[in-house]
Order: C-alpha cells, then structure tokens, then sequence
C-alpha cells in the first residue's frame, strides 16, 4: 500500500527572512564573519505575562514582548503593537528591520519592537488604558523604558493615547526627571509630541516614491515618464500610513486607483478620492460601496490589478510566493514592514519590478520620532527661538527689493516668502533631506557594488554602517 504526504507549507518567520536578507549580501561586504552574525542576532528578549482584570470583574492573561535586536546605538527604538498576529518571531524581525532601517537613515538609534497579543476591538477603552500602563509598568521594572535606554513609538494598533499613557506611567516612577516625556515618541502635541509626526511615515513613503519616479534613467527601464503624475497607484491598508501615502500622492497628481482594507477593496479607473474615501468609512464602518467604484470581495485580490505603483501598507506576509507572479505593478513601495517575502523579492526580481523596501521607505516615522526626542531632551519647540526673527529679516529684504526696485509684490508672495519657519516646517525640511540623502545613497551603492536590486543594496549599506560602529569600539577588528 502506497501513501502520499501532504507538501510541507512552509512556516512564515520574519526574523528568519530579514536575516536571510542580510546573508544574501553577505559577498558584498567586507566584515569579519563573527561580526556579521553579531549583527544579525537578537540582543535580548522580554517575552511577559500579566493579568488583566475586565470591566465586569472577570480576569484575562495578557501576552507581550519587548524585543531589543540591537546596541551598537543607544536608546533603541521601535514601536508598540496591538494585534492577535503578535508573536517572538514577528516582534523580533520587526526589532531587525528598525536596527537597519535607523542605520540607512543615519538615525543613531538600535533596533526594538514591542508587541502586545491583543484584539484591540475586543476591549474597552478603559481596558486598553490598564494594558498599556501594564505593558509601561512590566519594561520599567525591567530597565527597558527610558530617554537612554529604550525608547517606543506608535504601530499598528497604536496611537498618540497609547504613547501618552506610557509617558504618564514612567513620570510617576520617575518624578525628577525633567527628560521623563523623551521616554516614548509619538505623543499628542498637548504632551511634548511633535507637529508631523502622526503623517512622517505617510510623508516618507511619498518622498522616497517621488525621488525614485524622477530618476528618468529608471523610469525608462520600466517603461514610464518621470514624476507622480498621472501614475496609477493601488494602496493597500486606509490605516494611518497609508491614508497619508495615498493623500501625499494623490496631492502630487498621481491617480488613486485602488484602495483595500481587511473588509475588501474598491477600484476606480479614473480615481478615487482618497479624503472622500476616509469619510465614507468613517461614516459606514467599511470602505465597500463607495460612490460608483467597483467593490472587491477580497482585499487581496486587488495587489494583483493594473497599476503603475501598488503601495502595500499594511501588515508583513501580503505578496508571497502564491501571488507574486502575478503582480501587474512596475513599482512596489514598501509602506509596510515585511510586506514582501523573501521568496517573493526574488520572483518580483526576475519579474523586473522596481521594489523600494520597507527598510528605506517607511523610515519617515522614526526619523520624525527622532526629531521629537530631541526636542523632549532640548525641552523646546522647534523653530521657538528663530521664527520672528527669520520673518522679520525677510520682511526687510522684501521692502529693499521693492524699494530699490520701485515695484510692489503681489501679497500672497510676499506672505509666502516673509513665513518664519514653524515646527512643521522644520520637520518637514528635514525628513524630506533625510529620505532624499537616504534614496541616492542606496542607489549608488546599488551601482557602485553592482548590487541587483535597491533592497540588497539598502542592506550592504546598513550592515556596513552598523559594523563601523561595533569596529570603532574595538569590539572587533
């Protein structure tokens, strides 16, 4: 008697694939081998246990992890989140990636990640308030909270409350420390937050996809014109990320053509408006029949549509080996950690498409988060000390043109030229140098080293940085 067995499914691990990403380029590096595998692993692991008492009296133990991959940098940095997906291996990759994606940026952070295994819809908000000054509570007796030691963010199912409680929480441990709100990242404005930090990954994936259309050597490769405009774009996730990816897009001229949630999708070849979109579901509880756009059953099913740029910005382990052939896109932009497998990388690769990785595009959230430390640690507002002095020399070289000139500007130039720069501005400008220096960076490494694709490249240029820093402590030779 003959039988057969089942193929054996290969098991999703992020860790794993990030550090398979790192031994792909391991020949383009020029590290000692037991420096490689240091940088590769994981420094410490927290995995917890607590008790949560529900709103009608009944009790619950509570899952979470705090996993610091890395200290070549201190603080490490790297955010919370809420889902029942939350595992060691997904928080671990997760800490990965935010140790290279800080060294691309130039971001002098080491990589961490935080996961509590929840259904946030399950629980009240009071509940979530317990979870999270527990979850605070748990990393400060464990000396994994704080300005220099380990600094969180928002993720998925996190937010500006989320962080504010956290800070609360370690200021009542800690009340003579005036650095008490640089402890996490992400705050509300009214809590020592920063103004632009709930768009910058948003704002960052539209910078990197910007700087990349307008390469026109590029562009011609995959058969398109420079520039944003006109450029068909499917955007997968109307969460914090994406929503501010496809509004920074659709406001640069490219046309939103789909958009998919958890609930389904909807497409529209002539353009989705991505606000009106917002409010619709805001207003139903679904994005599904909206206006005249044709619904999806299955959100999934819309990766694989025409599209000049299908943007997935959701959660990790969306274009796999089951689907990637059959991706329509000429370019992906990563606004997700890990939305690419490693077996799926190397088919898009084959494929031609233009892959901008997670590690370098959705990087706009912690270098933004690193502007906010600095100004907790500074304890003043950008652009506070200068901006009425900027506008008041402006408005002086303003009337000197026109009095030498004997003409009179128009006054909406003129109020656009005399503008000292607030804190958005600031933050802007300078995510903006950042993901631009960053692009061009990983390109020319990719053409230097004749690296095959810009996620190698991205990873020959972290490994390289981070091993700079192990070498200058004298770790290793």
């Amino acid at each position: 008697m003959t039988t057969t067995t089942a193929p054996h499914k290969k098991t999703y691990n992020l860790f794993n694939e990030v550090c398979g990403f790192v031994d792909d380029v391991a020949s383009y590096i020029d590290i000692h081998p037991g420096l490689l595998a240091q940088i590769k692993q994981t420094n410490s692991i927290y995995k917890m246990h607590f008790p949560l008492r529900r709103d009608d009296g009944s009790y619950e133990t509570i899952e979470a992890y705090r996993i610091q991959h890395s200290h070549h940098k201190t603080p490490v940095k790297g955010g919370i989140r809420f889902s029942t997906h939350v595992t060691e291996s997904e928080v671990a990759g997760l800490a990965a990636l935010m140790t290279y994606k800080c060294a691309i940026v130039n971001v002098p952070f080491g990589g961490a990640k935080g996961g509590i295994k929840i259904r946030k819809s399950d629980y009240s908000e009071r509940e979530i308030e317990k979870i999270t000054r527990r979850y605070a509570f748990e990393l400060i007796k464990k000396n994994c909270l704080g300005p220099a030691l380990d600094v969180p963010a928002p993720d998925y199912g996190t937010g500006a409350r989320e962080m504010a409680w956290i800070a609360d929480t370690y200021a009542a441990f800690y009340p003579n420390s005036v650095n008490a709100n640089a402890c996490v990242t992400g705050k509300p404005q009214s809590q020592s937050g920063v103004r632009g930090r709930t768009e910058a990954t948003g704002l960052g994936v539209f910078y990197g996809l910007r700087e990349a259309t307008g390469i026109a050597e590029d562009m011609k490769k995959l058969g398109l014109t420079t520039g944003l405009a006109g450029k068909k774009v499917i955007v997968q996730g109307l969460g914090n990320v994406g929503y501010w990816a496809a509004k920074f897009l659709q406001d640069d001229g490219a046309v939103i053509t789909g958009i998919a949630e958890y609930e389904g999708g909807i497409f529209d070849p002539n353009g989705l408006d991505v606000e009106e979109v917002l409010k619709h579901r805001q207003e139903t509880g679904s994005i599904l029949d909206f206006k005249r756009a044709q619904n999806v059953k299955h959100s999934a099913d819309l990766l694989e549509y025409e599209c000049d740029i299908l943007v997935p910005a959701a959660l990790e382990n969306q274009i796999t080996r089951q689907n990637a052939a059959n991706i329509k896109a000429k370019i992906i932009g990563e606004a997700a950690n890990g939305p690419v497998t490693a077996d799926a990388a190397r088919i898009l690769a084959d494929k031609g498409v233009f892959v901008l990785p997670d590690l370098y595009l959705n990087a706009g959230g912690v270098t933004v988060s690193y502007f906010e430390w600095l100004k907790n640690l500074s304890r003043v507002s950008f652009g506070k000390m200068g901006k009425r002095y900027e506008k008041i020399k402006y408005q002086e070289i303003i009337d000197a043109i026109e009095s030498a000139a004997n003409i009179r500007l128009p006054e909406e130039q003129k109020r656009k030229i005399v503008h000292g720069a607030e804190e958005r501005d600031i933050v802007y400008s300078g995510l903006e140098e950042t993901m631009v220096v960053a692009y061009h960076n990983i390109r020319n490494t990719m053409l230097e080293k004749k690296v095959p694709n810009l996620r190698q490249a991205a990873f020959v240029s972290a490994v390289n940085k981070i091993a700079i820093s192990y070498m200058d402590l004298g770790i290793f030779p």
